[in-house]
């Protein structure tokens, strides 16, 4: 792992959206854009208070695999793609990576360094 000194460089993003379609939309967008390296979607359900109401509702949970320094401007794109006036945008760090791991996920967020003309070339499928 040669730039990617020790963990606490990289973290996972949880964000929330109402719909599966909306979710699968802003995971894809936010790998093209190099913000995440991988995004994984899962159902869940979620009880919160908002505006003094007691809520209960089915949610897309989204797990984006990053790096720290790209949680700054992967907060503005999911604020700006977002349906919600409040979204869920927290940053979990890494307490550990193999290093290999933490390097693919390193050369997959420099995507967002590369000019557009570069963005959505093809590569090798990864599971996460």
């Amino acid at each position: 792992m040669d730039e990617a000194r020790n963990a606490k460089d990289f973290g996972v993003v949880w964000t929330t959206l109402p719909e599966e379609a909306q979710a699968r939309a802003l995971a894809r967008a936010i790998v093209e854009a190099g913000l995440g390296a991988c995004v994984q979607r899962q159902a869940v359900r979620s009880t919160y208070l908002w505006q003094g109401a007691l809520c209960d509702e089915a949610e897309w949970l989204l797990s984006i695999k990053t790096v720290r320094a790209n949680f700054e401007p992967l907060a503005r794109f999911i604020r700006d793609h977002h349906p919600y006036t409040v979204p869920e945008i927290v940053m979990l760090p890494w307490a550990a990576s193999t290093p290999d791991y933490a390097q693919w996920v390193l050369e997959t967020t420099r995507r967002a360094e590369l000019p557009a003309a570069n963005a959505g070339s093809g590569g090798a499928s990864h599971d996460s």
